[in-house]
């Protein structure tokens, strides 16, 4: 296939760049390097600096490369971000996404969507979370999210599209910025190594589904493949705490954890892991990565000096 990646600079998608390249796809990757970096590419992947939110030169850019299909993960992605600033957030992830499927439409791709299972279903729902949840998210971030997922079903009903949606849990691997404001495992690992204590915000007993980015980059390899409409989670369906994770980490490095605690931050979920089943079933995907292994690949990838190209 050739395939439209936006986003396909930053750290999940520049490894779903490499596993579609390493089957022979063509791959054209979309990204603003507002936090993505070119220096995570392979070479053979033909970066166009764009952002989502511009849709003229998005859809000009869809109907010269005529993808067939289009990953799009381009998003912003920090609650915090979204709280503080919701109109922004809106325009990246919602509006954008209804950029995407305006280029998407202009050529005939299909679109298959990075949405979010952790910050959509709010805090009443079951755990772990089915995709039969309403969504009921606590942040302005699930809300553009979930809108976007409307926009995607309505295009699907409207226009007779073929367009997927994978609501992932917390994704974590290599690549993943360990100096940045999200991705709590490269977080602690780096200040671990560092000499430092990691920050809990709240107490430590919030709960997160942790999947290793290559089980998710194989659901997108799943999903692409299946080439049907649906809504799947992609997840492990396991809780673990952040006091869990912590000394998880502090194990792994053979050093003691000493978290220091912070006040919880407004938008974010006391507990969240996705039931996973359906994927299973109709995509024919299950995690392989456990928490302890994932963690201690990190964990040496950031002992290595955090390389762009580090494989998964």
């Amino acid at each position: 296939m050739r395939v439209l990646i936006t986003g396909g600079a930053g750290f999940i998608g520049s490894h779903l760049t490499d596993a579609l390249l390493a089957r022979g796809d063509e791959v054209l990757v979309v990204d603003d390097l507002s936090s993505g970096q070119a220096s995570r590419l392979d070479a053979r992947a033909v970066l166009h600096k764009l952002s989502v939110t511009d849709a003229a030169p998005l859809t000009a850019l869809a109907e010269r490369a005529r993808p067939d299909l289009i990953c799009h993960l381009a998003a912003q992605i920090d609650v915090r971000v979204s709280v503080a600033a919701p109109a922004d957030d809106a325009q990246t992830n919602a509006v954008g996404t209804v950029n995407v499927l305006e280029a998407a439409r202009e050529v005939g791709a299909r679109v298959l969507f990075a949405s979010t299972g952790g910050a959509l279903y709010g805090r009443d729902a079951p755990i772990p979370s089915n995709e039969d949840v309403l969504p009921l998210a606590e942040s302005p971030y699930g809300i553009a999210k979930y809108c976007a997922e409307q926009y995607i079903g309505l295009y699907n009903r409207l226009h007779g599209c073929c367009h997927t949606i994978l609501r992932l849990a917390n994704v974590y691997g290599p690549r993943q910025d360990p100096a940045g404001e999200s991705g709590v495992i490269p977080i602690f690992c780096a200040r671990v190594l560092g000499g430092q204590r990691p920050v809990i915000y709240g107490d430590g007993a919030q709960t997160r589904d942790y999947l290793y980015v290559s089980d998710a980059v194989a659901a997108f390899l799943a999903a692409a493949d299946r080439g049907r409409p649906g809504i799947w989670n992609i997840g492990t369906g396991v809780e673990v705490s952040v006091l869990q994770l912590a000394r998880l980490i502090g194990t792994t490095g053979g050093r003691r954890v000493d978290p220091e605690f912070a006040p919880a931050r407004p938008g974010e979920l006391q507990r969240s892991a996705l039931a996973a089943e359906w994927a299973r079933l109709e995509l024919g995907w299950t995690p392989s990565v456990g928490l302890a292994a994932g963690v201690s690949r990190v964990y040496r990838w950031i002992e290595a000096g955090a390389p762009d190209r580090a494989a998964c």
